[in-house]
């Protein structure tokens, strides 16, 4: 039986993480789970999945769970970052699963790592930031990263048996999310709920953002060159509407393999938590019969300059990343509390970082710092 602690238990991916192990009792249990201040679904997870540990980042949150959790129930109640740094680095678990969003997962994962943990990541955020140095730890102390977005979990699989020196173009499929083929000026006065309208998938409110100015995969681009240590200049993105083929390989004899199925992450996280095992489940199976063509298109730069914006973080390095995100994340809140219009996003992350001056090669501290002085930047940016 693996045991597993949760970041983001509450979340869209910690819920369907939950399926997971609750259509499979035999197979795993939850030791700690985490959330920021869902206390109502954190005490509904407690009394069925009977966790050991919760933490919970808002510490008023901690208290209101505290006094809520049946006498009966015999758990240890933690609050802020120490809390998550705790459970993350457990000496009863096997792996961590990060499904918390945001910058916030940096410190956790890498207590996790420093333990031994393997860690299943959904926080893309950890790598975006600090790419260099998280997989620089998780080798130092021989410990699996299994990436569980879907167009990471999908080029994992299509390596397995794979050398990387054959790696000719890694290629990640985007949706195209809400607004694909819509120009710069339809798109001037949209609302947070018209981007939140995702057309695939079932995602949370930043990530659905995130896919509709295709920072998402913007995101994903940047981790997957620390994930597969690849350069830049040898990844694509191509938007394929149906979302069936979740990414693909391209080597250098030519030949391209493609991981597919249907939209559903259960599949990726259940391949995490199961690697290199795979186990029968009752998802729904591809029925090619259903699908007269798939489609692929360039994604639009223009009129999504957020993707660009990714690549140039990517191409100029340090700690460029570091900023991109954390502007990202401010914004996308101002956005989602209807304080800034959908193009501000670009504007301001495009006007903090020509403002940075880059580390090269940057510690954790100096990570955190400039993640504190890109929000505080955009922050006094938009006032």
């Amino acid at each position: 039986m693996k045991k597993i602690s949760i970041l983001g238990s509450t979340g869209s991916i910690g819920t369907q993480t939950l399926d997971v192990v609750r259509k499979n009792p035999d197979k795993f249990k939850v030791v700690a789970i985490s959330a920021n201040s869902s206390v109502d679904l954190l005490l509904e997870q407690i009394i069925e999945f009977k966790p050991k540990y919760v933490a919970v980042y808002d510490e008023a949150s901690t208290k209101n769970l505290k006094e809520r959790i049946p006498s009966h129930i015999n758990i240890e109640v933690l609050s802020g970052m120490e809390g998550l740094k705790t459970i993350s680095s457990l000496d009863e678990i096997d792996v961590l699963l990060t499904a918390i969003v945001g910058m916030i997962g940096l410190v956790p994962t890498l207590c996790a790592i420093r333990n031994g943990k393997a860690i299943a990541l959904a926080n893309k955020e950890t790598l975006v930031t600090a790419g260099k140095l998280v997989m620089g730890e998780a080798k130092k102390y021989n410990v699996d990263i299994l990436p569980v977005d879907s167009e990471h979990s999908a080029i994992f699989q299509c390596l397995n048996g794979e050398k990387n020196k054959n790696i000719d173009k890694i290629i990640l499929t985007a949706s195209g999310g809400p607004f694909r083929g819509k120009s710069k000026e339809e798109l001037l006065n949209v609302t947070k709920n018209e981007a939140l309208k995702h057309p695939n998938w079932s995602m949370g409110r930043k990530i659905s953002i995130d896919s509709s100015t295709l920072m998402n995969k913007g995101l994903e681009v940047i981790e997957a060159k620390w994930l597969f240590d690849v350069d830049y200049k040898d990844i694509d993105v191509v938007v394929h509407p149906q979302s069936i083929i979740h990414s693909m390989v391209q080597f250098n004899d030519s030949s391209i393999i493609a991981q597919m199925g249907c939209p559903d992450m259960r599949l990726p996280i259940q391949y995490a938590l199961t690697y290199p095992d795979r186990m029968l489940n009752d998802f729904e199976r591809l029925d090619f019969a259903k699908f007269s063509k798939f489609t692929f298109e360039k994604p639009d730069l223009e009129t999504f300059p957020c993707l660009k914006l990714a690549f140039d973080c990517l191409k100029m390095g340090g700690t460029y990343c570091t900023v991109l995100n954390a502007a990202n994340e401010v914004l996308v809140n101002e956005f989602l509390e209807d304080k800034i219009g959908f193009y501000d996003i670009p504007y301001y992350i495009e006007k903090t970082l020509q403002a940075h001056n880059s580390i090269e090669d940057p510690t954790l501290e100096e990570i955190l710092e400039v993640d504190r002085w890109a929000r505080e930047y955009v922050k006094k940016s938009i006032k």
